[in-house]
């Protein structure tokens, strides 16, 4: 194995400290900071690692080409008692994101129900996070977004609709686990062939055309061409509807014009759609979890299909993850590490601490 591609290992409080001192040195205010780096790490602890800390070189790369405001905060507009507008200023779309499902938990609490729609915004990264900062709050959840094209609509070969995930929560009780749906409409999500690229791998030939039409296995010709949509029709149905409910109800761009987040060129102008919901509107909340924790165990008790050793709950594969990385570490190679150090040195930070599977004593 290549010193590129040798695997290393970091503890998820080094790697928050990290990415707080890079974006610091990037200008961005802390408390901002602080939110951008548990979002990005939370996704590394759950095994999303194309939405962890290695996005931090293609954010700043924006930041310095002046496309994304670091310095920005959100703002936010009460529309309605249970509507409201968040305007993310082209800062992070962490922030954005966070600001609405604050608002959106706060007027659920008051009248059942909180939505929130949020304009001129940016990539934020694994949905779950929106999700999981609703459960904690122990509310029941849909977040939606759109995103730069990546994927052909159905019967067309061009790129047109994002591969924009579709998310929603529910909390469940002491028995269960906590439903945590995190999808992309597409067979899989374009930031796994950005770490194939990354790591030197190839993708499965399902995922992907080139610029020609064709299956690739080449990551590098996948990002040339197109992502395909999962279930052909369906995917592409729920691509344009997180483009009508992000995109045309915020004000953002929207068919085809959000930028892409490896694109240093011009603004991202991304929208965002939230909804908190009181789990309690229709019987008490001890009543909801009981009855979640009664579907976690049906669904995982069910007949198994030939050869499937065990049946998980959607989003419980991550939470194991992350009990796992929680112990071991967040697994980066070598060429992932170099190009964070790198940004750490473009504003005098120090690189970030890891350790090999022969040496996991910071663990």
């Amino acid at each position: 194995m290549s010193i590129e591609q040798r695997m290393h290992h970091v503890n998820a409080s080094d790697a928050r400290s990290f990415v707080e001192d890079v974006l610091i040195g990037n200008k961005v205010p802390k408390h901002n900071a602080i939110i951008v780096a548990k979002c990005l790490v939370e996704a590394d602890l759950r095994g999303v690692d194309t939405h962890g800390m290695n996005r931090i070189p293609s954010y700043m790369a924006r930041v310095r080409e002046g496309v994304l405001d670091a310095t920005a905060s959100p703002t936010i507009r009460q529309i309605t008692p249970a509507v409201a507008q968040v305007d993310g200023h082209n800062g992070f779309g962490f922030l954005a994101a966070s600001t609405g499902m604050s608002a959106a938990i706060d007027m659920a609490k008051i009248i059942g129900i909180g939505l929130v729609s949020v304009k001129h915004s940016n990539h934020f990264g694994m949905s779950a996070w929106v999700v999981q900062q609703a459960l904690d709050a122990g509310m029941m959840s849909l977040v939606f977004t759109n995103s730069s094209p990546a994927l052909p609509v159905w019967g067309g070969k061009s790129k047109l609709m994002g591969v924009s995930p579709i998310a929603c929560g529910a909390p469940a009780g002491d028995k269960g686990r906590a439903f945590i749906m995190d999808m992309a409409p597409s067979v899989a999500a374009r930031g796994k062939i950005y770490k194939a690229l990354r790591r030197g791998e190839k993708i499965p030939s399902d995922w992907a055309l080139d610029k020609d039409g064709r299956r690739t296995d080449d990551p590098a010709k996948a990002l040339e061409g197109v992502m395909l949509p999962m279930g052909g029709p369906k995917g592409s149905a729920i691509a344009i509807m997180m483009d009508v409910f992000s995109g045309v109800l915020s004000g953002s761009a929207f068919a085809g014009h959000v930028t892409n987040p490896y694109d240093p060129s011009r603004p991202a102008d991304v929208g965002h759609f939230l909804i908190a919901i009181k789990p309690d509107l229709f019987m008490s909340v001890e009543d909801f979890k009981e009855r979640m924790d009664y579907l976690y165990h049906r669904v995982i008790g069910s007949d198994k299909m030939a050869g499937i050793e065990r049946i998980y709950f959607p989003g419980e594969i991550e939470d194991l993850n992350k009990d796992k990385r929680l112990k071991t570490g967040i697994p980066l190679v070598g060429a992932e590490v170099e190009a964070l150090n790198k940004e750490a040195a473009r504003v005098g930070a120090a690189p970030i601490r890891t350790s090999t599977p022969a040496d996991k004593s910071r663990l």
